[in-house]
């Protein structure tokens, strides 16, 4: 087989594991990224449920399947579940022309294909905190002219209104910014949640929860999307870093997330009424009225 006939078998693979079978565009997008371009030389380290020790010589085909690879074992960093990302970019939708802050993009991988989706009229804003990623994703993406790469905090981006927010690390609490900055009917997905248990590489133990929020007029619709792992957080606040994390696990091991119908951001809330209730934001079982 060609290697493009290998992408398209795992595009539709993908999105058949993400129960996308019918999104044409995100097939077609998965299908165009040269997944090879964004994992180094190898030889790569692949990563699965069964085993965090498989080392393969740089052989494209091998990597074509729902695995992930390492692009940073000291920072426990890896190239993400294609499968994952494939659910979650069916999910937040992105159309022609729209505006994507794609917050903890890596080597670049999912921020050319989210590239692919929003079209030449569209624009990613892909934001990395460690310098060396950044910079490989620069190049990486050098020829996408609708993508920028932003070596900075992503907790402090977008900078302005987006269509969406696309967040790939966990944190105790989404950004003013991933909240204020989204547009009526913007959408974001992030992964709420702590450290992994451990430090192994591709951080296989699930750590958190990820949501889909919609900006409705003043109101945020929320909506669970399932329990993830995820490399966690750099560049927290880390005075409110540790009484945030203690909250979050007990309610992480309490359960309820699935139960979820609104974020609310910046009013008061009924504790009761919410599954987990942060210093100005939560996350509540009330559906939004109206």
């Amino acid at each position: 087989m060609e290697l493009a006939d290998v992408r398209r078998v795992f595009a539709r693979q993908m999105l058949s594991i993400a129960d996308a079978t019918e999104d044409q565009r995100l097939e077609d997008a998965f299908a165009s990224v040269p997944r090879e371009k964004f994992l180094g030389q190898g030889p790569w380290h692949i990563l699965s449920h069964w085993s965090l020790n498989t080392f393969v010589d740089r052989d494209p085909p091998l990597i074509y399947q729902d695995v992930v690879v390492a692009i940073d074992e000291e920072r426990g960093v890896n190239n993400g579940s294609p499968s994952l990302h494939a659910r979650w970019m069916h999910l937040v939708a992105p159309k022609e022309g729209d505006t994507v802050a794609h917050i903890g993009a890596g080597n670049g991988y999912y921020s050319a294909i989210l590239s692919e989706l929003v079209g030449p009229d569209g624009h990613v804003i892909a934001v990395e905190y460690d310098e060396k990623s950044a910079q490989r994703a620069k190049v990486n993406l050098a020829d996408r002219k609708n993508v920028s790469v932003v070596h900075g905090n992503g907790f402090d981006w977008p900078k302005d209104k987006t269509d969406i927010v696309y967040v790939n690390f966990a944190s105790p609490r989404p950004a003013a910014a991933w909240i204020e900055k989204l547009r009526k009917g913007g959408r974001l997905a992030f992964p709420l949640g702590v450290p992994p248990p451990s430090r192994r590489s591709g951080g296989m133990n699930v750590n958190a929860v990820s949501f889909l929020v919609t900006r409705l007029n003043g109101d945020y619709a929320a909506a669970p999307i399932a329990p993830v792992s995820f490399v966690f957080a750099e560049g927290l606040d880390p005075e409110s870093k540790d009484k945030e994390l203690k909250a979050l696990h007990k309610s992480l091991r309490n359960g309820g997330w699935d139960d979820v119908k609104s974020l609310i951001w910046r009013e008061p809330v009924d504790d009761a009424r919410c599954w987990y209730a942060g210093p100005d934001w939560a996350l509540s079982f009330d559906e939004i009225s109206g």
